[in-house]
């Protein structure tokens, strides 16, 4: 941005909302006028902008164009994280907070502390994922499932199995997302009906 640009921006935004419409920057800085509406769409009353909350400033200096604006931002240009925990019950009532989440653009990080493994051993759990569904098997019989909040890709998703505090174990699932722009805001949609726990 120019040093004359920064000066009409500077100019536009300390100028007064008075009654007048329009306000003109002194002649040594430009002979353009810079419109600051303020109106509130009565017959031709004049308002100040906190009442109305219209303001509008010309900046076609700029160089900016509306087309600019309305450009898409890229995604690989930054990303960011949501997590949260969900219960891992399926009564409604029970909020154990089994699920713990961690969702990126392009997956899901899940950290599982199901109560109802209490006393089952890491090395014995396995996980079978579908797109839409996660299972949890016990010495190879499914003993927890839940459907997914999101289509998953079932070719890169894996977990790991590990011995937690009070007998309890701790499953970590990494979910791939199908559709990497989606947003699951959790994990759990709904846990299974054939579940035993």
């Amino acid at each position: 941005m120019s040093a004359r640009q920064l000066l009409l921006l500077a100019a536009a935004l300390a100028a007064p909302l008075g009654a007048s419409a329009f306000a003109a920057l002194p002649a040594a800085t430009s002979p353009s006028v810079l419109p600051l509406h303020a109106s509130a769409g009565g017959q031709g009353e004049a308002t100040d902008g906190a009442s109305s909350g219209v303001v509008s400033v010309d900046v076609s200096d700029l160089g900016i164009t509306m087309a600019d604006l309305e450009k898409k931002i890229p995604i690989h240009n930054f990303s960011f994280e949501s997590s949260g925990y969900q219960s891992t019950s399926r009564i409604p009532d029970v909020n154990d907070n089994g699920c713990h989440w961690v969702e990126n653009p392009e997956d899901i990080d899940v950290t599982l502390r199901i109560p109802g493994l209490i006393g089952q051993p890491a090395e014995a759990l396995s996980v079978l994922f579908s797109t839409t569904t996660v299972s949890v098997a016990a010495f190879g019989r499914i003993v927890w499932s839940a459907i997914q909040m999101g289509i998953s890709d079932t070719d890169d998703c894996m977990f790991l199995t590990e011995e937690g505090k009070d007998g309890v174990p701790v499953i970590q699932l990494c979910v791939k997302k199908r559709d990497l722009d989606e947003r699951w805001g959790g994990f759990i949609l709904q846990v299974g009906e054939d579940s035993l726990l």
